[in-house]
């Protein structure tokens, strides 16, 4: 048996904004992806990703009793699976800001619960509500506390447009131009970030007036109009915002680079080599970066590995 492949995700612009309400911009990435699988495969990763499982198909059970409205799965059928060896089988890297736990909240949910909502039916905001409603509950047993949208964008596999906490909608992207000069790429920090500590430093500096000013007058006004500029195409001011989201978050959320990145950053927005924004939580993992000049990039970013995500 092998389920379905759900795909990684990008979430292009949002990230903490999100938490407070700024507009947010989620892409599918199929570059990497993951499925279920029992095939008695008994390799460490696979023994691994069983008990991982298991202690989730608990936590499921859990939440079902507590929220039996919300959602209930076939867990008779869940736990017989796990006894037998399932796990997830991925090539989603963890701790790099692209959804790995994401992608495998949708595979459960698509496999195992009951009267579950399908891609295929009239996705309204309401029914988009729930579903990331339901995802955050079950994705909060890896993390802590989540928004629920990494699972909702891998499941659906279509991007998402978080207007605010209350008001997602699925969208259109421009289509990519392969042979563009511009570029959305990844740049690997070669180091694994762990979420819940980078957001509780967030939720920490939020308690600051000075923090909380910034983040409304700068970082979510930024990320706003970069949401606005990509969603329409006019890639002319989506550079001049991104610069000036580089330099508000170089400023503002220095825990969340990797201090090897510090330089390299300040770099980008002084050369308009590229600009360098957090990709997820941060603290590691992929770093993203937006390009006029895909070549240009790769030459002031020698020996560093960038994966292009999108062209224009």
């Amino acid at each position: 048996m092998k389920g379905p492949l759900f795909y990684s995700k990008i979430l292009l612009f949002g990230e903490y904004g999100i938490i407070k309400d700024s507009k947010g911009l989620s892409i599918p990435y199929n570059f990497y992806n993951g499925a279920l699988k029992r095939d008695g495969n008994t390799s460490e990763q696979a023994l691994k990703s069983n008990a991982n499982l298991k202690r989730f198909a608990g936590y499921l059970e859990q939440l079902q009793q507590e929220e039996p409205e919300l959602v209930t799965f076939d867990l008779d059928t869940l736990k017989q699976h796990v006894e037998e060896g399932m796990y997830f089988d991925s090539t989603i890297p963890q701790g790099y800001g692209v959804g790995s736990s994401g992608a495998l909240v949708a595979a459960i949910y698509d496999r195992y619960a009951s009267d579950k909502i399908t891609v295929l039916e009239n996705l309204t905001r309401e029914k988009l509500l729930q579903l990331k409603t339901i995802f955050g509950r079950m994705e909060s047993f890896f993390h802590g506390k989540s928004s629920g949208l990494d699972p909702l964008n891998s499941y659906l596999s279509i991007p998402i447009l978080i207007n605010s906490k209350d008001n997602i909608e699925a969208t259109g992207i421009p289509s990519q131009a392969t042979d563009g000069k511009g570029a959305v790429f990844l740049l690997d920090s070669g180091i694994v970030g762990e979420t819940a500590p980078m957001v509780s430093i967030f939720m920490e500096n939020l308690k600051e007036k000075g923090f909380r000013d910034m983040l409304k007058k700068q970082f979510t006004k930024y990320t706003d109009a970069c949401v606005d500029n990509f969603l329409h195409g006019d890639f002319k001011s989506l550079f001049s915002n991104t610069k000036k989201l580089s330099k508000v978050v170089l400023n503002h959320f220095k825990p969340m680079i990797p201090e090897q990145f510090h330089e390299l950053w300040q770099k980008g927005i002084e050369t308009n080599d590229y600009y360098l924004k957090l990709c997820g939580s941060g603290g590691g993992g992929y770093i993203l970066g937006f390009t006029e000049d895909l070549e240009r990039a790769k030459k002031s970013l020698e020996g560093h590995k960038l994966e292009v995500v999108y062209q224009f």
